[in-house]
């Protein structure tokens, strides 16, 4: 899995991850990965994905594809977003959206990070979507990230500093996390809130 967290301090977002794949017991480091980046960036956003590793290549396909058709700006822009790339994640990449029988919806079974200039956000697996008015993480080490920015946020002012230490966490304590880490930072907008 991975480590990805989302910061929003003042007027700044980040967005980090580790740069560790599994496969099963099988570890690709960084130091023989040529792509190890596991953050995207589309226009003023950057997205970072957690589940398969095929996720990557799908989503980039698809998102840089056309990517005045997609929209970050917001959790509606966003779930309108990702509402129209599951069928075209079915259709054209042949996702299997079978999951849990008593799911209310199909799964696309990928988690996602945004950060851009509207705020810092999360997409789910059933296409939820929300708005952190903190900071979020998700994959094998968000547990360790979530406790190590909680614990760092009201002492720190830097969105990238906090960012850091969670996934430093992640990398320290959960084994399918590693460094070195990638980070990217946006200036919020005067009217993203918080």
């Amino acid at each position: 899995m991975s480590t990805i967290v989302v910061v929003r301090k003042g007027d700044q977002g980040c967005i980090a991850a580790d740069s560790l794949t599994c496969f099963g017991e099988t570890k690709l480091s960084s130091a023989y990965d040529r792509a190890d980046d596991k953050i995207h960036r589309l226009g003023q956003s950057y997205m970072g994905i957690v589940g398969s590793a095929a996720h990557h290549m799908v989503t980039r396909s698809l998102l840089l594809e056309d990517t005045d058709a997609y929209r970050f700006d917001g959790r509606m822009g966003i779930f309108e977003t990702f509402r129209r790339l599951h069928p075209l994640l079915k259709e054209r990449y042949f996702l299997n959206p079978k999951d849990q029988d008593d799911d209310p919806y199909e799964s696309s079974h990928m988690d996602a990070l945004i950060v851009n200039p509207s705020g810092v956000f999360g997409v789910f697996a059933l296409r939820e979507v929300f708005e952190y008015a903190r900071f979020w993480a998700i994959g094998s080490g968000a547990d360790f990230a979530l406790g190590a920015m909680y614990a760092a946020y009201e002492r720190l002012d830097d969105a990238r500093a906090i960012a850091r230490l969670g996934v430093e966490a992640g990398a320290e304590f959960n084994s399918a996390t590693a460094l070195p880490l990638t980070l990217y930072s946006v200036a919020m907008s005067a009217d993203s809130g918080a």
